[in-house]
């Protein structure tokens, strides 16, 4: 479930319907049995790329917990609050807010569900703000690392540690709790961060600034500027371009984008569900559906908040991802109409037009 290895190459614009909760009364899922590996690129082996995942959950994980190690999971919960439990102590993680644990039980309440960004060989790490200038985007003091607090307890019946090892599960058990640290010492540790204190830089002339202005975390690549992935949020905001096609305009380019959505409505795409997903890989061309081209096209240019109680984000990535056969066939949730939703488009050249660019 988990070994981005098996994929299939599938190079058309690609979107997800929320993905299903099992009910717990039909199925058991905690967090290491409710994921999936949707798509990804690269190999943990050579230490090199990326996979992104899904978790459903509808119960937590009792005398479990996993460790990675192939790389970082940054996790993005969508739906439940959930109690991560670490060696250096616990972290209640809420929709809206992200996390990275590293041996880690997940406890939940109710049913859950999310987003998993995983990184091999690198770590996620602040984008350089460059002309920004010393504050703005994501802020260091806004990133919260949990308390010291240990267990010291014995599990007769065996606690189970889960080690992901080039893409695959492996287990062993000790008789006692893996999380009876008492101290620690060194620079990487757990952490969650509230999407909420994101600064957000926008466009204020014309034009749609790109959206590596909205970076909150990046895995670096040995190209500057490249990055192996960023994570993106289009977080609530003020719209103020004037002379411009406000909205993300239609482009392709190097990268790969896999879009989620944490809740609201995602003002470029009309079928666009929180707990869905969408793919677009390199050069494959993209942008609003016929309704959002409309709508933008005629709206009146005046200051107008955006994405208000919208939390979208992007898991952007240089590599060229392939999905799983998990993520195309198995999961039964690929929205196979998906490219209607250009079809209304119409082309829009006037070579008579002598005002372009007034």
């Amino acid at each position: 479930r988990v070994n981005p290895s098996n994929r299939l190459l599938f190079p058309p614009q690609l979107r997800w319907k929320p993905f299903e909760i099992p009910r717990a009364d039909n199925q058991k899922l905690d967090f290491v049995s409710g994921l999936h590996t949707v798509c990804g690129a690269g190999d943990a082996r050579s230490r090199n790329g990326i996979a992104i995942h899904m978790y459903t959950a509808n119960t937590s994980m009792i005398d479990r917990c996993l460790y990675n190690s192939d790389g970082d999971f940054l996790i993005v919960p969508q739906k439940g609050k959930l109690l991560i439990l670490t060696e250096f102590g616990k972290m209640l993680v809420e929709p809206n807010e992200i996390c990275q644990g590293i041996r880690f039980s997940v406890e939940i309440f109710g049913e859950s569900r999310g987003y998993i960004l995983e990184v091999f060989g690198v770590h996620f790490e602040l984008p350089d703000l460059g002309p920004i200038g010393a504050n703005g985007l994501a802020n260091p003091r806004d990133f919260l690392t949990p308390v010291a607090w240990y267990e010291d307890r014995t599990v007769p019946g065996g606690y189970t540690v889960i080690s992901k090892y080039q893409g695959k599960l492996f287990t062993s058990l000790q008789d006692f709790s893996p999380f009876n640290v008492v101290a620690w010492h060194g620079n990487y540790a757990p952490f969650k961060y509230n999407l909420e204190n994101f600064m957000v830089i926008n466009c204020v002339a014309f034009d749609h600034a790109d959206p590596s202005i909205f970076t909150v975390l990046t895995a670096k690549s040995l190209r500057p500027g490249v990055a192996i992935a960023d994570f993106v949020i289009f977080p609530p905001r003020w719209g103020v371009a004037d002379h411009t096609f406000r909205p993300p305009y239609y482009h392709r380019n190097c990268m790969s984008e896999f879009m989620g959505l944490i809740k609201g409505h995602y003002e470029a795409k009309e079928g666009f569900q929180p707990g869905g997903g969408s793919l677009h890989s390199v050069m494959t061309p993209h942008g609003p559906d016929g309704d959002c081209f409309e709508k933008a096209s005629k709206a009146k240019l005046e200051p107008e908040r955006v994405a208000d109680g919208t939390m979208a984000f992007m898991f952007e990535s240089s590599l060229s991802m392939a999905v799983t056969k998990w993520g195309l066939e198995t999961c039964q949730r690929l929205d196979k109409n998906y490219y209607k939703c250009w079809e209304s488009l119409k082309s829009q050249f006037n070579p008579s037009k002598k005002d372009v660019g007034k």
